[in-house]
This record gives structure tokens, C-alpha cells and sequence, in this order.
């Protein structure tokens, strides 16, 4: 009826990165994710992607800033807010995990209507929230 297929989702997301390999170092590393891209485009170009490790949501494209314009928007790609969410069925478990393989938290768990909730920031100080949905019923 819209005129659009009906079977869509967002795929991909990219994040301005300031450099390939330690982006990938520090998802793979911090955050248990997976390498899932690394192909060379040329003139130093590559496509670099992470998944989470059971490959459920977006990928992350990870791409390194060409030039003063799109360097000046890495670890601020959205002025100061929270850029991503990172959605788990175990809070506490991610959360002990995540901090001990060195990720910052911004903030201590809380408790909301919508979940269990904590900000994040990734190697360059993006902001993203670990949360476990409330289950209904």
C-alpha cells in the first residue's frame, strides 16, 4: 500500500573513525564484537565492518576520516548524545565484561520504565548506552 517493499531494515551504520586497525582492535577487543568486512578499496580506502558476535542488528562500518571536515566529527558524530545502543539480554553480565576489558562508563546502572541502562564511551569518546530492554508480560 506505501509503495515500499515490505521487508526492510537499517543494515549499516557508519562511524567516522580516526584510524582502521585500532578501531577494529578496540570493538573487536572491548566490546566482543566481530571483524566482519576488511576489504582494501584502494587509495587507502577499505571497507571495515563489526557485527556483534551473534551478527544480530546493524553493522558498524567503521570508516577512517579523510580530511579536517570529517576528522573534526570523530568521537562527536551527534553533538554531545548518545549515538548508539548496544542491546543485550544480560546486563549485569556485559556490563562486568565490558569493564573488564577497560570500557569507560560514563555513569553508573540505573534502572528505568524501559530497562537497565548505562552510557558508554568508545575509543573516541562516542556515546553509546548498554541496555537490557524491560521484558514484557
Amino acid at each position: 500500500m506505501s509503495g515500499f517493499a515490505e521487508n526492510r531494515s537499517i543494515a549499516t551504520v557508519a562511524l567516522v573513525v580516526g584510524n582502521y586497525d585500532e578501531a577494529i582492535a578496540w570493538y573487536v577487543e572491548r566490546l566482543g564484537f566481530v571483524l566482519t568486512d576488511d576489504a582494501d578499496l584502494g587509495s587507502g580506502k577499505r571497507w571495515v565492518t563489526v557485527t556483534p558476535a551473534n551478527g544480530q542488528g546493524a553493522r558498524l562500518l567503521l570508516a577512517e576520516a579523510s580530511g579536517e571536515t570529517q576528522a573534526s566529527r570523530i568521537g562527536d558524530q551527534t553533538g554531545g548524545r548518545v549515538f548508539l545502543f548496544l542491546e543485550t539480554d544480560d546486563f549485569a553480565r556485559d556490563h562486568r565484561a565490558m569493564l573488564a576489558r577497560g570500557v569507560e562508563f560514563r555513569e553508573a546502572p540505573r534502572h528505568e520504565a524501559y530497562g537497565t541502562v548505562a552510557v558508554f564511551a568508545d575509543l573516541y569518546g562516542n556515546l553509546w548506552d548498554l541496555i537490557e530492554p524491560k521484558r514484557r508480560g
